[in-house]
């Protein structure tokens, strides 16, 4: 997967974020899904295929994760 020069990244953050915890931001590509913390932009991010990216939301989406 090629990821484009950080500038021509389009951040979007989750409507679930909030400023105290949680702050999720994800970007879209022709064929990839990038995944950050908000609050540590410059920090590690999550790189997955879009096919990835759609199993684990589906995933969500169905429960399938037990909870701690």
């Amino acid at each position: 997967m090629t990821i484009p020069d950080e500038s021509t990244i389009r951040w979007r953050k989750s409507t679930y974020s909030d400023n105290q915890a949680n702050c999720v931001e994800v970007a879209f590509g022709d064929g990839w899904v990038l995944v950050h913390d908000s609050k540590h932009s410059d920090g590690v991010r999550l790189q997955f295929s879009r096919s990835e990216w759609l199993a684990f939301v589906r995933a969500v989406r169905d429960d399938q994760f037990l909870p701690w």
